[in-house]
């Protein structure tokens, strides 16, 4: 009889993509139990793999980490080409706290759904489910960032790898790399020994010199640029 039941059951099928391949096993597990209506296809661990697995699996969910195997932010290389590789696909963004800029990237880059990994698997049950029946999800908190970035109008920038770089100071060089490696705004001051405020003073010179709009464009940015490291200081 529960065979025939389960046979009936309308299952969501779910890709996830997650730097640590135990981390996501657990994700897995936890997802796979209560209503065994949530059935894992696949999990990869870096871009390239997760890409090649939706195109092969054509999931109903991608559930991507925002950090990978190959990048602190090679997550949002999976959002940005999802569209184009699985359309009917509909992306969950897991991020590790939440950050304005991570959760603005993300719905910009075509997500439908912001999980941060704080959170529990029963709600990460729920948050597929609902992006599955069509609905969008994010907290208050995170609605919050969208609200304010629709009101400010920016638009979205297609920054070209060029030798932006080579306009920065050491110091904004310092905290470009730091960016790059995955740090957030706390971890920066800290590591510099500035201020938060003072951070976020230097992004804004940064974005103004180089034509990006936020820190995860500035960061995709930097890990193309070989001579990142050679940027001149002042």
């Amino acid at each position: 009889m529960s065979q025939l039941s389960d046979s009936h059951i309308d299952r969501i099928s779910v890709l996830i993509a997650e730097a640590d391949l135990m981390g996501a096993q657990l994700i897995a597990g936890g997802l796979s139990r209560g209503k065994n209506d949530i059935e894992i296809v696949a999990v990869s661990n870096n871009s390239a793999e997760a890409l090649q697995e939706l195109k092969k699996h054509q999931p109903d969910i991608a559930l991507l980490n925002t950090r990978l195997d190959d990048g602190p932010l090679a997550g949002y290389v999976v959002l940005q080409n999802l569209g184009i590789a699985c359309p009917k696909t509909a992306a969950i963004m897991m991020i590790p706290v939440s950050e304005r800029d991570l959760v603005i990237d993300a719905f910009r880059g075509g997500a439908r759904g912001v999980f941060c990994r704080v959170q529990s698997i029963k709600e990460l049950s729920k948050c597929i489910r609902k992006v599955r029946d069509g609905q969008i999800w994010a907290n208050n908190h995170n609605l919050q960032y969208v609200l304010e970035f629709l009101t400010q109008h920016k638009p979205l920038r297609l920054v070209k790898p060029g030798g932006g770089l080579l306009q920065l100071t050491h110091r904004e060089a310092q905290l470009v790399g730091l960016l790059a490696e995955g740090m957030g705004t706390r971890e920066i001051s800290e590591k510099l020994e500035i201020t938060e405020h003072t951070v976020r003073n230097y992004l804004s010179n940064i974005y103004d010199k180089l034509g990006v709009s936020s820190r995860v464009e500035l960061a995709l940015y930097a890990v193309t640029r070989q001579d990142m490291g050679n940027s001149p200081g002042n």
